[in-house]
């Protein structure tokens, strides 16, 4: 039983809860059996930890950084009282979720994946806790991330590396990797990551998941200590098209407590999800395609485009005439915002302080040990970007360049109704590999930084798998990147669900025979092709 429950996806879950074959408590505990075996955490009192990086096994993820295992249980306990006494209770009442500790939740530490914040416990929920908490969802505890969601491999966590379950020696993506991984690891069905630049979108390419970045402003950021305050944005990852609709319908929420907060209100991402692809322009980014990409990346690309065009969409291709320029606008904006954001991580008001003869000792002191390399780089460009006598030529030009790339996409949705490209350049790579070059791993969200700029809604879902470059005879997951214009993010789920459905995609790592033969790894037929 136990195994069945956590292969199932969330919405399957919700429809056994509702029918009283299975109570909360029992997917609960499925899902903390399934951490315990596979995480690598210290499963004993309340709050399990995490094990200190190299006490890892061979065969652990390392998703988690704290698991709230006692007040987990107390809630899915909770509900199904209230489901024996008769109380309707929302549709994904004691479904597990698993959420990334840039999001403050009240009683359990938030860490954003750094020593700064090591043993902070905030005394409030974020908005989007506080909405999960009130549909009843239950929060199994705190995953791992690149800290202050600043990387793209959660190869910058000051807690360890997080490992792609597809292929443990490989990178799920980052910044949300540990959200990433505890869904394909089947350690949730649901969890919640934050996107600035594709800190959503990557990792669930990586790691064969749907991951959405929704419309900027559609999902509070109160409560999500800010990298990058005008591109953060919370958003799901899930096994399934649907399940990602239906936890977006309850994370979207105007927050009057959240200055960039929309005001109007958010689209009904499940109103016509069914509804197929008749009549719908897929366009199709001259920009983001070819020149960049691995082989076995554009293969599955146009393998996609030719999918759609089989299900009765219209291909029309569009230009994004600046495209170009978002990752270098991107790279001076967002850190820009981050040395603006972090510039209260002082050894004063809160978070790690390190003593020191004079004030000014002790707060470089203590930012010299609370950060780490990729963050103290992310602030010295920042800071050398909003100087005295460069302000106009780093900040300002690539805000003017921000302006041009929403402009373009304004200019591609009078075409098309949705814009599609590869989420990723390449499949997951090794660990290690990159983390000596900061700028090839920069140009891992060379697709994704586009929409990020522009606030459009985006979500990456698997297109299928393509072969390793560094390793003959494994396959890995590739995703496809869908966005649509501002408030729109129905028609890109339309989309995506039209989709998802021709393709059936196993987003288990290796398939249900490889889980229960307890092994991670993709499975390899006596044809040498890849087992699914």
């Amino acid at each position: 039983m136990a195994a069945d429950l956590v292969t199932r996806s969330a919405t399957q879950l919700a429809a056994a809860l509702a029918a009283g074959e299975v109570s909360a408590r029992e997917v609960v505990d499925a899902h903390l059996d399934r951490i315990a075996t596979t995480d690598g955490v210290v499963a004993d009192g309340d709050v399990w930890a995490a094990k200190d990086a190299g006490a890892l096994g061979p065969d652990e993820v390392h998703a988690f950084l704290q698991v709230t295992a006692t007040a987990a249980r107390g809630h899915a306990d909770d509900i199904d009282r209230r489901r024996a006494a008769g109380e309707v209770l929302g549709p994904l009442a004691g479904v597990p979720l698993a959420l990334k500790d840039v999001l403050t939740m009240r009683g359990a530490p938030t860490t954003c994946g750094s020593k700064m914040l090591e043993g902070w416990i905030p005394p409030y929920d974020a908005t989007v806790t506080e909405l999960l908490r009130a549909a009843d969802v239950v929060v199994l505890g705190k995953t791992n991330m690149d800290e202050f969601a600043m990387g793209s491999s959660t190869e910058n966590s000051a807690y360890g590396d997080t490992r792609n379950p597809w292929d443990l020696d490989r990178v799920p993506g980052g910044s949300s990797g540990g959200s990433a991984s505890a869904v394909a690891a089947l350690q949730a069905p649901l969890s919640i990551g934050t996107d600035t630049g594709g800190s959503i979108r990557q990792p669930a390419a990586l790691t064969g998941l749907v991951g959405v970045k929704p419309t900027y402003g559609t999902v509070s950021r109160y409560g999500l200590v800010a990298f990058a305050s005008s591109l953060d944005q919370a958003g799901p990852f899930a096994r399934s098209v649907e399940d990602a609709a239906q936890l977006q319908s309850i994370i979207q929420h105007h927050d009057p407590r959240d200055s960039t907060s929309v005001p109007q209100a958010a689209p009904d991402v499940l109103a016509g999800l069914k509804d197929g692809l008749e009549g719908l322009r897929i366009g199709v980014i001259s920009e983001l395609r070819g020149e960049g990409y691995e082989p076995g990346v554009a293969r599955v690309y146009q393998e996609a485009l030719e999918r759609f065009e089989r299900l009765g969409a219209e291909i029309v291709e569009v230009s994004l005439p600046h495209a170009a320029y978002g990752l270098p606008a991107y790279y001076l904006i967002a850190p820009s915002e981050c040395s603006s954001n972090l510039a209260r991580f002082d050894g004063v008001r809160y978070g790690l302080r390190v003593d020191a003869p004079t004030a000014e000792e002790m707060n470089a002191a203590t930012r010299a040990q609370g950060f780490g390399p990729e963050v103290k780089r992310r602030i010295m460009i920042g800071t050398h970007a909003l100087s005295s006598g460069y302000f106009d030529a780093y900040y300002l030009q690539a805000s003017k360049v921000r302006t041009l790339i929403a402009r373009d996409f304004q200019a591609a949705f009078e075409s098309a109704d949705v814009l599609v490209s590869p989420t990723s350049p390449s499949v997951a790579f090794g660990l290690g590999t990159k983390t000596a070059d900061p700028i090839a791993m920069y140009l891992n969200d060379v697709a994704t930084v586009p929409a990020s700029l522009a606030g459009i809604p985006a979500l990456s879902l698997p297109a299928g798998l393509a072969e390793a470059p560094d390793q003959p005879g494994t396959a890995l997951p590739v995703g496809l990147q869908m966005m649509a214009p501002l408030l729109r993010d129905d028609v890109m789920y339309r989309a995506a669900w039209a989709f998802e459905q021709d393709l059936s995609f196993d987003p288990t790592p290796a398939g249900p025979r490889a889980l229960a033969a307890g092994s991670w790894r993709p499975t390899t037929a006596d044809n040498g092709e890849v087992a699914r």
